[in-house]
């Protein structure tokens, strides 16, 4: 199951309240006021946690709520602090007010937010004490922690965002150049939800996200389509996956684009890659119609595998190289790794042969030594 849309209610701590105390030992008359500081309340903070892949895996809890400080002690010492609920959230999360104005969007791994400040610990009566007043007894509460109603908002974080009608071949075409599964039919609106896929290259990989497929007047509410087309709002790259079989094959093409510029402006002006799908079935002529309007096209076959190397080499050239992934264990750590390693051999060598040559330069004077001693005490006798 997928989620996108949550919401939830943070509470942050309250902060430990200051107590009013004088110091009381023999042989210490009036000792003054030693009241203790309240300890601070417990933050409310979202985590980025690249484990998850929707809300739905934040479980059911709704009530976020962190603990209180504890309040001062007497000797002047303050309560202890309550620790911060950490809350972890999907990468690409966008963070709303009731009113839903965005507070913060979450996108960068281990990124952290503070949705619910924690409440300021009390003062105690020790910072109260003046010349005019010695032995004050005022002390302050702490401060109440925030209590907030937050809307959570799921875009996915994706390189390359794939666009089609139903049945174009979206969801084999991932199964075929990716590590994506999404449910594949011979019918209709297969791919209910989005699904991300990883495609590995020589040293790195970038992720495509499959949406649901688009009907003419998606962007009005019409077919499932339009529930996702905010999932490839942060894709750099788009692929509109065309079916080359039908007949308006070039119209399928230039109505998806005009639903893409109906949503978000945006979404029209990206980068895109256009793959005529279902060679293995003969298109030869939606190849001409796009030849006739100047749209350079790749020729794929999901069934065949006819054209899906050409098609990722093309995406990999699409994708900026900032947002690709480095994998395997040829990692800038391991060769960095390898250089210090040879630094600090050679370092310990240079080490050893300085110590070596300071040793020998040591037993040379020392016999020197001896032997000047020894010649003196010579002439003497």
């Amino acid at each position: 199951m997928f989620l996108d849309e949550k919401s939830i209610e943070v509470r942050s701590g309250k902060g430990g309240d200051g107590i009013c105390s004088f110091h009381r030992e023999k042989f210490v008359p009036l000792g003054g006021p030693d009241g203790g500081d309240g300890g601070r309340g417990g933050h409310v903070i979202l985590q980025v946690n690249e484990q998850f892949s929707t809300l739905l895996d934040m479980g059911n809890a709704r009530l976020y709520k962190a603990q209180s400080g504890q309040p001062g002690g007497a000797k002047r010492c303050t309560g202890r602090s309550a620790e911060d609920l950490i809350v972890d959230v999907p990468r690409g999360t966008i963070v709303k007010d009731a009113e839903g104005r965005i507070l913060a969007d979450l996108t960068e791994p281990g990124q952290k937010w503070i949705a619910a400040r924690g409440g300021k610990g009390g003062m105690g009566n020790q910072h109260f004490a003046t010349p005019a007043n010695q032995a004050p007894r005022k002390c302050t509460p702490g401060e109440k922690g925030e209590k907030r109603e937050l809307f959570l908002e799921l875009k996915l974080m994706a390189d390359v965002g794939l666009v089609g009608f139903p049945n174009a071949g979206k969801s084999s075409l991932v199964n075929k150049i990716s590590s994506g599964r999404p449910k594949v039919g011979d019918y209709p609106f297969t791919t209910l939800e989005p699904v991300l896929g990883i495609v590995q290259m020589n040293g790195h990989s970038f992720v495509v996200a499959d949406i649901p497929g688009l009907l003419e007047g998606a962007s009005e509410g019409k077919g499932l389509g339009h529930q996702f087309l905010k999932h490839i709002e942060r894709t750099h790259t788009l692929l509109f996956v065309i079916n080359g079989f039908a007949e308006n094959a070039y119209e399928q093409f230039t109505v998806l684009k005009e639903e893409l510029k109906a949503f978000h402006p945006k979404l029209a002006k990206k980068p895109y890659v256009i793959a005529l799908n279902k060679s293995d079935l003969g298109i030869d002529e939606a190849i001409k119609q796009f030849k006739a309007h100047k749209e350079a096209v790749i020729v794929t076959s999901a069934v065949t595998g006819d054209g899906c190397k050409e098609l990722t080499l093309a995406l990999d050239e699409a994708v900026p190289h900032v947002q690709k992934k480095k994998v395997g264990w040829e990692s800038k750590s391991v060769v960095a790794g390898k250089t210090s390693d040879s630094k600090s051999g050679a370092k310990t060598a240079a080490k050893k042969s300085a110590s070596a040559k300071t040793g020998a330069a040591k037993k040379t004077t020392a016999s020197k030594s001896t032997g000047a001693k020894s010649g003196w005490s010579k002439k003497k006798a």
